[in-house]
């Protein structure tokens, strides 16, 4: 390949192709200058978060970032299993609709916008043996979504902090009820024990942190099983990064 590039035909052909198909808003389809990317205008509309958030889960908070680590009143009240967690949208509005048209609307290509975003956050979070695991999926639910959309947000982001990842690192021996719906004990409830370290796998995480990725955060129930079965694997520490963060008041 290394000679077409050379001679300008790889170049010639990538500019006819874009001619013929012009890159596009991932969320509007407008004609955009780069490929994987948002228009100025659902750029403004998407609720990226920055500036202070919370070192548990990345919701934004009011007030300058001094340095320090700040919580919020969820964080401060429930029992964190892990140490750290970010976000790269609130989970509403376009950052709402960047979610279910992935996990729901086969949209892969939100996946290579959203990996650089969730990376960007996540960089604070990282140290140099650290693994990235998505959150599991039970495998019933695999064959009817065909995709863990988790999965996919882990390689691309694994792959942006150059850092290694393992996408069946847990496993979700038996398939849990659906927590739409359910107020936050329940959530808890339901999902107490009900993901395992791969008991192939474990090894690729004893006396390293795990970074969790998942596609969205609620109340956390998820995350802090998956965190929980990371410790029992033997991981030293255990970190959070979602696309998304379900706030209450953003």
């Amino acid at each position: 390949m290394s000679w077409v590039k050379d001679s300008g035909v790889y170049t010639a052909f990538q500019t006819a192709l874009r001619l013929v198909y012009p890159p596009r808003c991932t969320l509007c389809g407008t004609q955009v200058e780069s490929e994987f990317g948002l228009c100025g205008p659902c750029w403004r509309d998407t609720p990226f978060i920055s500036g202070l958030c919370c070192d548990a889960c990345g919701v934004p908070l009011p007030g300058d970032d001094a340095g320090t680590s700040e919580f919020c009143d969820d964080c401060l009240t429930i029992a964190r299993p892990w140490s750290k967690g970010r976000a790269a949208l609130i989970y509403r509005d376009n950052g709402r609709n960047l979610v279910l048209a992935l996990k729901h609307g086969d949209r892969h290509d939100i996946v290579r916008p959203a990996a650089l975003w969730m990376a960007n956050a996540a960089r604070p979070l990282v140290d140099d043996q650290m693994i990235v695991a998505p959150v599991p999926l039970h495998w019933t639910r695999i064959i009817r979504r065909r995709f863990n959309q988790s999965a996919l947000l882990a390689r691309g982001v694994a792959r942006k902090l150059d850092l290694s990842w393992c996408p069946d690192l847990l496993v979700r021996p038996k398939r849990t009820r659906p927590l739409d719906g359910l107020g936050r004990d329940a959530r808890f409830e339901t999902l107490q024990g009900m993901i395992e370290p791969h008991r192939r796998r474990r090894q690729h995480m004893v006396g390293r942190s795990v970074l969790l990725v998942d596609d969205v955060m609620t109340s956390g129930a998820t995350l802090s099983a998956a965190a929980q079965a990371c410790f029992r694997g033997g991981a030293a520490d255990v970190r959070v990064v979602t696309l998304a963060r379900a706030a209450k008041d953003a």
